[in-house]
């Protein structure tokens, strides 16, 4: 009996040894991790959670809230301003990633082919992205001026048009001038993303539809646009995303103006946080989360789809 006990007696030492171990192992698993966890959960979560709580509440600057359920909501629905905001909030994210896609992917197109300076090119290419979006803006300003803006100057020098225009000023050139600085501002995000997924497509795909009488147009059916369409999947939800939330782009052109014309959620916020009612400032902000909800799902679910 005492023969056969120690053999049990060593193997129980090494598992507990080995639990020991193991439990170790993932202590200091849970130890790297925890860093990251407290800071999504200060940066991410904490002000996520307080911004939609506030949005419930008549919150005011230097003082409490009183939940008042969907009160904050049912105001703003009825203001014309809120609907001109969900308007033009929606007219510029689709305007402009549509510009910044076609823009984008002729430009990644060229790139690819055999164009003297090709390097110089791409990186000439990604100035209006490296630069800050504070001074893209405010130069777009300038540009727009009626007296002494670069566009007036060049219609009226050249005889193409021979009035003065207030780009800005007036309903129906201010906001195709805020899509165009902020297609300007945007598009060689397209153009780079776009570009690193035409060079992961394996050449031998396009030899291969060569072979098989394929001539350029199907050639980009059938090769190229699968090959890059989770890039501009993606590519489109972050563009959205950043559009809808951006907020230098309308305020440092127009300011929401003229009247409500270029007006949009977060000018809309920032005036609600100026009038000090940060219930209904965060309301409009809360607004924008079924419609960046809806978004994200209708791309997620496209490229399940891809994947299945």
């Amino acid at each position: 009996m005492e023969i056969s006990a120690a053999p049990s007696g060593t193997a129980r030492s090494r598992t507990r040894r080995w639990m020991t171990g193991a439990r170790r192992t993932q202590l200091f698993a849970y130890a790297l991790v925890l860093p990251v966890v407290a800071l999504i959960i200060g940066l991410v979560a904490y002000p996520f959670f307080f911004a939609l709580w506030v949005a419930f509440t008549d919150r005011v600057v230097g003082g409490g809230g009183n939940w008042i359920g969907l009160d904050n909501f049912r105001y703003l629905a009825k203001t014309a301003i809120f609907t001109a905001a969900i308007r033009n909030t929606i007219i510029i994210v689709l305007a402009t990633d549509i510009l910044k896609f076609a823009i984008g992917l002729s430009l990644a197109l060229l790139v690819t082919q055999r164009i003297p300076a090709r390097g110089f090119f791409r990186s000439f290419l990604m100035l209006p992205w490296a630069m800050p979006a504070f001074v893209a803006f405010l130069t777009w300003r300038v540009l727009y001026q009626p007296i002494g803006g670069g566009l007036n100057l060049i219609l009226t020098e050249t005889g193409l048009y021979p009035h003065v225009i207030d780009w800005l000023g007036q309903r129906s050139t201010a906001m195709p001038s805020v899509i165009a600085a902020s297609v300007w501002r945007g598009f060689p995000f397209w153009f780079i993303s776009i570009l690193a997924a035409l060079q992961s497509i394996p050449k031998d795909l396009y030899e291969a539809a060569r072979v098989d009488g394929a001539n350029a147009w199907e050639r980009f059916k059938m090769v190229t646009f699968p090959g890059i369409r989770h890039v501009v999947l993606i590519t489109t939800l972050l563009s959205s995303i950043w559009t809808a939330n951006a907020f230098e782009h309308v305020w440092l052109l127009t300011q929401g103006g003229p009247s409500d014309a270029t007006m949009v959620f977060p000018v809309l916020a920032y005036f609600g946080m100026q009038t000090q009612r940060i219930g209904e400032a965060a309301a409009v902000s809360v607004a924008m989360l079924p419609i960046m909800a809806i978004l994200v799902i209708i791309v997620t679910s496209a490229m399940q789809r891809d994947d299945d």
